[in-house]
């Protein structure tokens, strides 16, 4: 995923130091190669050689080190880091490179970077919200930095409050953002909807379907890596809502189908991956809860068709893409759906196929447009994600 890609960490004098050994490790798995410098006070909290043991690689505190091949290290440093992330970022360090001063090889090496760097704030909750500090946090995000938002809990003097590092697997998620995939979508608006519509019978039961979610959350996080600004619009679903995408939660079916057709008109890529239920019960005197569920009694009415509906208003230039799971004849059934609904590709698969059900993390795709038809073998959701972004930009 990072394969080629140098990671520079640049590591604070903070008690969360502790957490970015394994920041490295995660990234060195990804195949990042990742390079640490320290602080003097950050070498207090962990030993450089843990940091060395994990990259095989110095890690740089002394500006005036000569114990490495002649360079000019904090610029071939610079020159080759793909990204930066300081984190813990203390309060001197933030001043210090908000006010321009670079005075050891942390700060040196990170004015010398022409790539993005992140910043991940960490400290006591009175010291990052004095006005000075949030004056600098600011300061730098406007020269472009990005800011990793502190978490709120215990801090390590016992207070609770803001200033705690975010966990590693955020940082990491912060980089992969960043350098993962080319920002190919930048500009794009891209709404995907996800997950399973849930229909109340009565206050305990309701009607949904298998809907895992996880196929339209791929497809989000794919669009939000590759620069794309995307709104995720979810039922119930069985993962975690990705990260740096707007999310809409919602319940029913007719919930989904107003949250879509509000934002419909300002997307370019609109791509419909929820299972949304057919129909939705009927609440009637008949159909309360019972004592008995022999005095169960349901009428149904079908609920709108949020894909056709997409496919009668949409703007010129707008792409849809709709999902299509059969039992049976997959490929005329999905041809059908693609002409009377009005859309651009249906991405269809059936039940019949292993590794392409609910719930898995595998799908078998056929992409199907006006132009012909794209049988995709079975692969990750992720990637199969990435494919369906590829036809449709």
């Amino acid at each position: 995923m990072l394969k080629g890609k140098t990671v520079v960490l640049a590591v604070t004098g903070s008690i969360a130091a502790y957490k970015m050994p394994n920041v490295a490790r995660q990234l060195i798995k990804l195949g990042a190669d990742v390079q640490v410098l320290m602080t003097r006070n950050a070498a207090q909290f962990i030993n450089p050689i843990t940091f060395e043991t994990l990259t095989c690689h110095k890690c740089l505190i002394d500006t005036f080190d000569r114990n490495f091949q002649y360079s000019v290290e904090h610029v071939a440093l610079a020159k080759a880091a793909d990204i930066v992330l300081i984190a813990p970022a203390s309060a001197n360090v933030i001043g210090k490179i908000a006010g321009g001063i670079a005075d050891d090889m942390l700060t040196t090496t990170v004015m010398a970077c022409p790539c993005k760097k992140l910043i991940s704030p960490a400290m006591n909750h009175n010291m990052l919200h004095n006005p000075i500090v949030e004056d600098n946090i600011k300061k730098l995000a406007a020269y472009g930095y990005g800011i990793i938002s502190s978490d709120r809990g215990m801090l390590a003097n016992g207070d609770i409050g803001d200033g705690r590092m975010p966990e590693e697997w955020v940082l990491v998620e912060h980089i992969l953002h960043e350098i993962e995939y080319e920002k190919d979508l930048m500009g794009k608006k891209i709404l995907v909807t996800a997950g399973a519509t849930r229909e109340a019978i009565d206050p305990v039961r309701f009607i949904t379907n298998h809907s895992s979610g996880k196929m339209g959350a791929a497809i989000a996080a794919a669009a939000a890596k590759r620069g794309a600004a995307v709104t995720l619009v979810h039922g119930h679903m069985e993962v975690q809502p990705p990260m740096f995408v707007d999310c809409v939660s919602v319940s029913s079916a007719q919930d989904m189908y107003e949250a879509v057709m509000d934002r419909a008109n300002s997307q370019d890529i609109i791509i419909k991956a929820a299972a949304v239920a057919d129909y939705t019960p009927v609440v009637t005197a008949d159909s309360k809860l019972k004592k008995s569920d022999d005095d169960m009694s349901i009428r149904l009415k079908r609920t709108k068709d949020i894909l056709k509906e997409l496919g009668k208003i949409r703007k010129e230039g707008q792409r849809i893409c709709g999902f299509s799971m059969e039992t049976d004849n997959m490929l005329e059934n999905s041809r059908k759906k693609l002409e009377s609904k009005n859309c651009d590709m249906i991405c269809a698969n059936s039940l019949r196929t292993a590794g392409a059900g609910f719930g898995v993390d595998t799908n078998v795709i056929t992409l199907i447009t006006r132009e012909g038809i794209e049988e995709l073998p079975l692969m990750s959701k992720e990637d199969a994600a990435h494919r369906i972004l590829d036809a449709l930009k």
